[in-house]
């Protein structure tokens, strides 16, 4: 059974391994990427599951958060140029 769900985690990175390098643009590149962020999460957690050692699903929560606010923060950058921009045009909210 885990033999079958390894063997699909792997295929799946090569196809995610593939998008990265052939995508054609950035934002399919960015996906790619928190693709294979997210095969990472699940491969630590089966590897923690099949060891016993429940510290690896700690690590794997704290992988995928990473990866989720590092994938924000490459689109942000990569659509206005700028992590610290506030928008279009500059505009704060007022309460």
């Amino acid at each position: 059974m885990f033999a079958a769900a390894s063997a699909a985690l792997l295929v799946a990175l090569t196809l995610a391994l593939t998008r990265a390098c052939l995508g054609p643009s950035v934002f399919d590149r960015a996906l790619a990427a928190n693709t294979i962020g997210t095969i990472a999460v699940l491969l630590l957690a089966m590897i923690g599951f099949l060891t016993d050692r429940p510290e690896f699903l700690d690590v794997a929560i704290v992988y995928g958060l990473l990866n989720v606010v590092g994938t924000i923060a490459v689109l942000k950058y990569f659509q206005y140029g700028n992590l610290g921009d506030a928008g279009e045009h500059g505009e704060t909210r007022q309460p």
